[in-house]
């Protein structure tokens, strides 16, 4: 990726806006919001610490959940401002705004190695629609553009990619944080030509999701892996009964041909031989989006080509696990996106961590494993073994995109080397 980054710059008495994302997840107590994980904060702390050491003078731009365009309290950054300054070790301003004369104000009184962070710019709709004028408002007091926010370089936003634009146009250098660069780095060059054998781990809900992944990434692996939900439709495109199994009917033509592509190609396509199958019970309570919450009852492996018509499966079984951690550390380099199954619930993440074990004892024989953001990275902090891979992406959809071979919009404004 022949983008700028920080490294390449100078920004000495500059004002730098950047673009981080301090989408954490928070909850009230005692009428306060608190941060639950400030995992987001501390991934940008080298690019800021880097950018104070040049001497420039930083104004942070993020948004905080979807307040569609209202001033919603517990979206608030101030407390982020807070967590934020606590890390760092040094001031922190705020801005109960992101733009207009306070803004303009505050940040035109920064020093060489000041922070200020400016308030949720989600409580403007315009931010969404990326609004030429909102771009130029929240440009107005930038002299230099840094995006460290991968998760958010799939949209193109005011604050991801039009104030980038503007900020080019006038002459101003947008460059690529240290996280972004790595991001970069793995999910783009070090995927253009991984050394092999290169093995694919895909799980999560939907072939739908992923199926532009598994496509591109056919192309190039040597093994590619399924688990999760997905892989009920791929049981169903080969004739079997999956029972109650979260399933896509409708995608079973698309499995199907990436069945046949892996085939023509000959990569080895590994589903699973033995499953958790769970019966469901229906309960009286109903979830956020008033539909009955079920409850898994009976949980026991199956290891029958077929489920049940009354089963719903819910993990990959022993067999398989034994199958996966073989291909995996046969491996060079590993990309694992999405979890095996209903991880959450710890009696059925017994194959997601079996999972997450081998691409860790991959890591240590010297294997690269670079993780795709999600779940995955959810599930290695969770079985505690986030800190034991090469790198794990914090962007959900962007990292999903980028893998498909789409251009992200906050990437592409970002100024050449």
């Amino acid at each position: 990726m022949a983008k700028l980054s920080i490294r390449d710059l100078n920004l000495r008495g500059l004002r730098v806006f950047v673009r981080v994302d301090y989408n954490v997840p928070m909850e009230e107590q005692d009428g306060q919001m608190v941060i639950n994980d400030a995992t987001r904060i501390k991934e940008t702390l080298p690019t800021l610490e880097a950018l104070i050491a040049q001497g420039a003078r930083l104004i942070l731009a993020a948004h905080l959940g979807r307040p569609k365009g209202q001033r919603e309290p517990s979206m608030s950054l101030r407390p982020v401002a807070a967590k934020l300054a606590d890390m760092i070790g040094r001031p922190v301003a705020f801005v109960d705004d992101c733009l207009g004369e306070k803004v303009e104000k505050t940040a035109g009184a920064l020093k060489d190695g000041d922070i200020l962070l400016l308030e949720n710019v989600r409580y403007y709709d315009e931010e969404e629609a990326n609004d030429p004028t909102f771009a130029e408002k929240l440009a107005k007091v930038a002299d230099a553009y840094v995006n460290d926010a991968f998760g958010a370089a799939h949209r193109a936003h005011a604050s991801t990619e039009g104030v980038a634009r503007i900020v080019g146009k006038r002459g101003g250098k947008c460059a690529a944080g240290l996280l972004m660069e790595r991001e970069l780095k793995f999910l783009g060059d070090e995927l253009e030509k991984p050394a092999k054998p290169f093995v694919v781990i895909l799980g999560g809900a939907k072939v739908s999701d992923k199926i532009k992944v598994i496509d591109r990434l056919l192309e190039k692996a040597d093994t590619i892996l399924i688990g999760g939900a997905m892989a009920y439709t791929f049981k169903l495109a080969q004739g079997f009964k999956v029972g109650k199994s979260l399933v896509e009917p409708d995608k079973t033509d698309v499995a199907k041909a990436a069945l046949e592509k892996a085939k023509a190609r000959g990569v080895q396509f590994l589903l699973p031989t033995d499953n958790t199958i769970v019966t469901t019970v229906k309960t009286d309570k109903l979830n956020k989006k008033g539909k009955p919450i079920m409850e898994f009852t009976n949980p026991r492996t199956n290891a029958e080509a077929n489920i049940p018509d009354a089963e719903e499966g819910v993990d990959i079984g022993p067999k398989t696990a034994v199958a996966f951690r073989e291909a995996i550390l046969g491996a060079k380099t590993i990309l694992w996106n999405g979890p095996m199954g209903i991880f959450e619930d710890k009696r059925f993440a017994i194959g997601t961590n079996a999972v997450a074990q081998a691409v860790v004892d991959a890591t240590a024989k010297g294997a690269k494993s670079i993780i795709g953001g999600g779940d995955s990275v959810k599930a290695l902090n969770k079985a505690g073994l986030g800190d034991q891979v090469t790198f794990m992406s914090t962007g959900g959809g962007a990292s999903l995109e980028f893998l498909e071979g789409a251009v992200l919009p906050g990437v592409a404004a970002l100024s050449e080397k």
